[in-house]
């Protein structure tokens, strides 16, 4: 019993000194890792900072809509939106461009003006192919299908360009009119002024049934020819007169009998019909063999 209880002592000793009891080996790549590491953790970094991002965008975005549309607790300062549709601006709004909708309407309220301000820009209403612009010295409108201003309280036509309903009328204040092309039964001034028709290179006028003129005192200008056409005959009732000195002439020592031009004068009958008759001679009148006059020349 002596030898197994020191036998038993040696033992206890030897595992109370022995710190690798227990103990194995294991290779530490091969053991299982907790949390986010490698690309899932490059991953996640991205992420974080996509959302901070998205949350600083949010932040701006939100100060500007407070401080430019100014939502409080009683609602927006600066609008009003209605059931209806409609958008009210109550105070200076400041912006580049609007997109209405269709057929939608821009106004003002009933007892206060509607003021639109152009930066150093002009101020432009388009729709399709109408457009309105206002500039610093002039307002023109551009349309191809026509255009008419209508009194939006009584809703009488004060101009249109539809001349099948309307007749044209200019409206009070407006002296000029300037358009390449115009289709209509006539074209009058009032009694008390004249009728200009001014062009920068060639005026046609032209007429199915014909062209009338009248006026107290008819006169042409231009720094080219003037062609006169027609099927049956032109007709001058009143005074005529031409200057002779811009009517082209022969040169000098010209042969009369030079068979290369065709010489023809221009006669008037008493009822200002006007007819040519071909000179085949010197001092040559105006008696032909058939009368376009009729009884008197």
């Amino acid at each position: 019993m002596r030898e197994k209880a020191v036998e038993r002592r040696n033992i206890n000793k030897e595992h109370n000194s022995n710190f690798k009891a227990g103990y194995i080996p294991i290779d530490e790549d091969r053991l299982h890792k907790t949390g986010l590491r490698g690309r899932k953790g490059n991953l996640a970094i991205c992420v974080i900072v996509l959302l901070f991002i998205l949350a600083v965008i949010n932040l701006i975005i939100t100060l500007v809509i407070w401080a430019v549309i100014r939502i409080g607790p009683n609602g927006c300062d600066s609008m009003e939106f209605h059931e209806s549709g409609l958008l009210r601006f109550k105070q200076v709004s400041d912006m580049g461009v609007i997109h209405p909708l269709y057929k939608s309407t821009v106004g003002g309220r009933r007892n206060e003006d509607l003021v639109i301000t152009g930066n150093n820009q002009p101020i432009v209403f388009q729709q399709g192919t109408t457009k309105l612009s206002v500039e610093k010295d002039k307002t023109s409108i551009t349309s191809d299908i026509g255009m008419e201003f209508v009194d939006p309280r009584t809703q009488n036509t004060l101009f249109s360009t539809d001349y099948e309903t309307h007749e044209f009328h200019l409206p009070n204040g407006v002296k000029i009119l300037n358009v390449q092309k115009a289709s209509t039964e006539r074209i009058t001034s009032n009694a008390t002024s004249d009728l200009n028709i001014k062009v920068d290179g060639r005026a046609i006028v032209r007429g199915n049934e014909g062209v009338f003129i009248t006026g107290k005192t008819i006169e042409f200008r231009m720094g080219g020819n003037m062609e006169l056409k027609a099927e049956n005959s032109i007709i001058l009732n009143g005074t005529v007169m031409v200057s002779p000195s811009r009517l082209p002439s022969s040169s000098y020592g010209e042969q009369f009998n030079n068979g290369n031009w065709l010489r023809f004068k221009l006669c008037m009958c008493a009822d200002g019909t006007l007819f040519k008759v071909q000179v085949t001679g010197y001092n040559m009148g105006c008696q032909t063999s058939v009368n376009p006059c009729g009884a008197t020349h």
